[in-house]
């Protein structure tokens, strides 16, 4: 795979953003404790949509912007995965439509690609979460994650007020950003993004399949984990891809064993409102590592308020069925992207005789 930004694994953290990363943990924050209390699955809704809006920042000049588009795009996100989740055949379909929309994505540049990953992820949650409470509609699961949304654009404009800025600020035209994204698409090869497309599409559609076919609950620990894989930076080294599965299978089991020795939703939400805080505060500017941090932060999301973290074998069952999805989609594309070189010198001595 190859992300839209090529650099070396390092973090690259940009400047910290404490304003940003207050408003995601109390965004978060509120929803999470109505949960607590009341046990109601709404707020867990509400809380997975404050943490999608809180992704953009709401300082910047397109940042308000980018939180009403992650906010409603990622609600619908989460209603399609839902009702997926009961239509096996037209949810392959939806999971490859967004496999392709997330490669798609990616080739205007990185920030247009966490878009893509952060709608991936709302799809995969969504799926996942069907059948384990009381809420049964997509269309309410979709105004409850709008509502936590909401709750963190109002906060986002109190802390625009406190700055001395307009709440809304004035927007550039509409050509100049298709201009930009332009420039960025030109970057990349056709052929590696065609190849990035179809494995992104595959992927996608035989994660979401498995999932379906084999009604497996908490499904997204399977998604997942092929997802957030699947967007490191091999730069076509095998080793490398080989690392970056190991590195998703250490960190699925240490948030297992850390759910499984905690076993207390209170605990458990009082460690990860500071994660979600400092994980947006220094807010990684490498693609792959942004992916591992909302991946980290939405599977505790997902998972925060959950009673059944008693039953850690089925949690990583679903790591391990992604963890070998995520390994035959890497060989393949490894074995497709040699296709040409192989070829290569048989031309050249064609073209000799």
């Amino acid at each position: 795979m190859t992300p839209p930004q090529r650099s070396h694994f390092r973090w690259h953290p940009g400047p910290p953003a404490w304003g940003s990363a207050m408003i995601a943990g109390l965004g978060c924050a509120l929803p999470l404790l109505l949960g607590l209390f009341s046990a109601h699955p709404g707020f867990l809704w509400a809380a997975l949509g404050a943490f999608q809006a809180a992704q953009a920042n709401p300082l910047h000049r397109l940042g308000m912007l980018r939180m009403l588009m992650f906010c409603a795009l990622g609600a619908s996100s989460v209603a399609l995965g839902f009702w997926a989740a009961s239509h096996a055949y037209a949810g392959i379909l939806v999971f490859a439509l967004f496999g392709f929309l997330l490669a798609w994505l990616q080739r205007y540049g990185s920030e247009a690609g966490k878009l893509g990953i952060s709608l991936a992820i709302c799809l995969c949650i969504g799926q996942g979460q069907e059948g384990l409470g009381s809420l049964n509609n997509p269309a309410a699961i979709a105004m409850l994650f709008i509502l936590g949304g909401l709750w963190v654009m109002l906060l986002a404009f109190g802390m625009r007020g406190l700055h001395g800025l307009r709440m809304w600020p004035y927007m550039p035209r509409f050509i100049s950003i298709f201009k930009v994204l332009r420039r960025y698409a030109k970057r990349l090869p056709q052929q590696q993004w065609r190849l990035h497309a179809l494995s992104c599409t595959l992927a996608f559609a035989l994660a979401g399949l498995i999932v379906n076919l084999a009604n497996l609950e908490r499904g997204y620990w399977l998604t997942l984990i092929v997802v957030s894989t699947l967007q490191l930076d091999f730069q076509g080294s095998l080793v490398r891809a080989l690392q970056s599965i190991l590195v998703s299978v250490a960190i699925a089991g240490l948030l297992i064993l850390l759910g499984y020795s905690l076993q207390d939703p209170a605990t458990l939400v009082a460690i990860l409102l500071p994660l979600i805080a400092l994980c947006r505060g220094l807010q990684a500017n490498h693609y792959g590592l942004f992916v591992l941090q909302i991946g980290v932060c939405f599977i505790l999301l997902a998972d925060s308020l959950a009673l059944d973290w008693d039953n850690a074998e089925m949690r990583l069952l679903n790591a391990l069925f992604g963890v070998v999805l995520a390994l035959f989609i890497t060989l393949l594309e490894h074995g497709l992207r040699q296709l040409p070189k192989r070829h290569a010198p048989r031309v050249d001595r064609q073209s000799k005789q």
